[in-house]
């Protein structure tokens, strides 16, 4: 036991002397996914200042594999993202740029030293890209006012950036389902009631909230409902003349109570006897006059017969008369040939 506990002294001693020798700003360095970081550690000049520096990755100080040093070589070919420089009074600085997500782990900044080199550990930790704040914005145009005659609308929720990001929609602080798209829809999520909706946008390390997406249910129904959709960056817009044609529509129809719905039916049944009757009496009218005049052709019919009938004779005549001018040219010109052949 004495001798365990010596080692455990002169290992204490000398990890003091080490941290003494060389101290880094930070012992867990969290950056996110695509960023970079840039760790300082200062080291004693006086001793070390000629010495080689490394960058070096693994659990224990023994067995990590040195990625990069002070003078530039490299033992990996990925390590062209790490840097050390050698600031000499200044400091020394490790330098990671392009973080990926298998970059996470315990790394050591090492001095090279004849006996044993100076060494203090740091732990990497890579997260997620950070979400910025959310924007919302339809996925078809609000200028015609769909809203006022009843047509579904689909509102987009998107982040420019961040990684891994889930969207959930919220009506009231209450959750409406996991995604980044609300759809507004008579009867469904337009209901009664004016509401109020807003999206979250987060993932393991962030999240953010939405502005408010404002719904005014102007007349509530399952199909053929009114309601007006307001958001930033979009044009605000009410439903007047829609509503005003309803209410023109629903005033001026007839008030009938319950004694006079035996009378209305009557009538009802009346005048659609008086209907079929007029469809009767004119089918057979239709009929009579479809028969007299089957026989006959309309007159312009008649006349376009007659006119192309003309034209085809004049048609010809014209052929007739240029085969026969032709004929006696072909006749004079045989005259003349044989004339010539006699002389």
């Amino acid at each position: 036991m004495g001798l365990g506990v010596r080692m455990k002294t002169v290992f204490l001693i000398l990890s003091f002397q080490a941290s003494l020798q060389l101290q880094c700003s930070n012992k867990q360095i969290t950056a996110h996914v695509g960023g970079e970081f840039v760790l300082s550690c200062k080291y004693d000049t006086s001793h070390y200042l000629l010495s080689k520096k490394y960058w070096c990755r693994g659990e224990s100080r023994k067995t990590c594999e040195v990625l990069v040093d002070s003078e530039g070589r490299t033992n990996t070919g990925s390590t062209h993202r790490s840097r050390v420089i050698d600031a000499r009074k200044r400091g020394l600085y490790v330098k990671v740029t392009q973080l990926r997500f298998e970059d996470a782990g315990v790394y050591w900044v090492g001095i090279d030293k004849m006996n044993a080199d100076v060494m203090t550990s740091v732990k990497v930790v890579i997260t997620q890209v950070p979400v910025s704040k959310p924007r919302l914005w339809p996925l078809s145009s609000l200028q015609d006012r769909p809203t006022c005659w009843g047509q579904p609308v689909t509102v987009r929720c998107g982040c420019t950036k961040g990684t891994a990001i889930h969207y959930t929609w919220y009506h009231s602080q209450t959750p409406l389902h996991h995604s980044s798209d609300l759809r507004l829809q008579c009867g469904i999520t337009v209901r009664t009631d004016s509401r109020n909706f807003y999206c979250v946008a987060s993932n393991d390390i962030s999240s953010q909230k939405s502005d408010v997406l404002s719904v005014q249910v102007l007349m509530s129904a399952d199909n053929d409902c009114i309601f007006a959709v307001h958001m930033q960056g979009q044009p605000v817009y009410d439903c007047a003349d829609r509503i005003t044609t309803t209410t023109t529509l629903t005033t001026t129809l007839p008030q009938t109570s319950t004694t006079n719905l035996s009378t209305c039916s009557t009538t009802i049944i009346k005048i659609q006897a008086k209907a079929r009757n007029i469809c009767l009496s004119s089918n057979q009218t239709d009929q009579k006059h479809f028969v007299n005049r089957a026989g006959f052709f309309p007159l312009w019919y008649t006349l376009l017969r007659w006119i192309s009938f003309a034209s085809l004779l004049i048609f010809l005549c014209i052929i007739l008369k240029c085969t026969k001018v032709r004929r006696k040219h072909a006749k004079r010109r045989r005259r003349v040939c044989l004339r010539h052949l006699d002389q």
